[in-house]
């Protein structure tokens, strides 16, 4: 991980909703928003509600029309969690959610460009606070009313380099629309430039850092559904936060916004820029060596974790002998199985070899167990106390344990390697 890039910071928020600070040595933010129309106030407040019991630091809602904006009175009134209006082709529309009290506007360049309308929404906004995001997105910065304007922009869009056309078209649209902000004294300020590309969403982000240091608003637009957008967006996004760039994100689906937000924090987490909230579940693939019903029974502990487990416990699900010991020394509570059965170690203590059916109740116990220790001050997370020997992958575990028997094979004393075990030259590869 690179250093953060040092930029400077905005604030989204009021006593009522909390306060979200933007840029400079804040936590990178997780956004999202709405999927419902804004003036259907009751589905509107559960939406935002569900987004924010998701993890989401800010949603944005979109506001078109006068009766959506005449709605966000009673919805900010209902709502824990900072609100930004989306603003596209009517200027009013963000002085009238400024007047109702929205924490954030985000305007579009492609969108609204004339000067005095820009300037009118910059003072009321300077006049309450209200800091501004500017959305210079792939799909709405190609003039489109005027045909002959929009021709002779898409002849350069396609001429010998079509990305680095688009690039300089996002990057002097952006600057075009920043020297109004900048003529009226106004530097609460978010970018964001978005594109369908991860390419364009990589070279895009990295070339305005170098150019501007207000906060970057990270995105992949139109990323499609979630099967698909998953990939499209965390990789452009994780190499750009892992670059040291970006200051808060949104990962976009056509799908429940609610995913957007899970899939963003996990993100967050795995990189070390978020703090977890619950337990970080870790498995095996999926892998010829498996002895249980591995999958059903990763679903199932995920489930119960997520509603009973609220501490960053680190849980292994491990299918077998192979991997599973190293797993257990590193997780705070961990199962690794062999033939229908499993071990459980809680931070490397060895604390159950139970029957398959009996591995889900169990290891939840251990959990809730170990959560409890950890609250009442007994244990610490991510600190195990001794270290775990693999056991005999033909031994109690192991699928060769019906050859020891019959003695065909020597059993492992306790405490030696496997590769110790003396093999009749004939079994050795039956019983591996």
């Amino acid at each position: 991980m690179l250093p953060r890039r040092n930029t400077r910071q905005i604030t989204v928020g009021d006593d009522d909703h909390g306060f979200v600070t933007i840029g400079g040595d804040a936590p990178v933010s997780v956004q999202s928003m709405t999927a419902g129309y804004t003036y259907e106030i009751d589905q509107c407040i559960a939406e935002i509600n569900r987004l924010d019991k998701a993890g989401a630091d800010i949603v944005r809602v979109a506001v078109p029309e006068k009766k959506d904006t005449e709605a966000l009175p009673e919805i900010l009134a209902q709502v824990k969690v900072p609100i930004v209006a989306d603003v596209h082709f009517h200027f009013q529309r963000a002085l009238e959610a400024i007047e109702a009290g929205v924490h954030k506007i985000r305007l579009n360049p492609g969108n609204i460009n004339d000067r005095d309308q820009v300037a009118k929404v910059i003072d009321a906004c300077k006049e309450r606070s209200i800091p501004i995001r500017i959305g210079v997105n792939e799909g709405s910065i190609i003039e489109r009313k005027d045909k002959q304007k929009r021709m002779e922009e898409l002849g350069k869009f396609f001429s010998d380099s079509k990305h680095g056309h688009l690039l300089a078209i996002m990057i002097a649209k952006l600057e075009e629309y920043l020297e109004i902000f900048e003529e009226r004294d106004f530097h609460d300020i978010c970018i964001s430039a978005k594109s369908i590309d991860p390419q364009i969403v990589i070279d895009a982000y990295t070339e305005i850092s170098k150019r501007f240091d207000y906060p970057l608003h990270l995105g992949v637009t139109h990323a499609g559904p979630r099967e698909v957008g998953l990939i499209r967006s965390v990789v452009p996004l994780g190499h750009l936060l892992a670059s040291g760039i970006g200051d808060t994100v949104r990962i976009s689906y056509a799908n429940d916004p609610v995913l957007e937000v899970e899939d963003a924090v996990e993100m967050l987490c795995i990189l070390g820029l978020r703090e977890r909230v619950g337990a970080e579940l870790i498995a095996c693939p999926a892998c010829g060596r498996i002895q249980v019903d591995l999958f059903k029974l990763v679903q199932d502990v995920r489930r119960k974790l997520n509603e009973e487990i609220h501490l960053p416990i680190k849980v292994a699900v491990m299918g077998c002998v192979v991997n599973g010991p190293g797993e257990a020394e590193g997780a705070d509570v961990a199962i690794f199985a062999g033939d229908r059965r499993g071990i459980i170690y809680v931070q490397g203590q060895r604390v159950a070899n139970i029957p398959e059916e009996q591995i889900l109740d169990r290891l939840l116990e251990e959990c809730r167990i170990f959560q409890q220790r950890v609250l009442n001050g007994q244990a610490t997370l991510g600190q195990k106390t001794v270290d775990i020997i693999p056991p005999d992958p033909i031994g109690e575990l192991g699928s060769g344990i019906e050859k020891v028997l019959a003695g065909q094979v020597d059993q492992v004393p306790s405490g030696e390697s496997a590769r110790s075990v003396n093999l009749p030259i004939a079994d050795a590869s039956d019983a591996s």
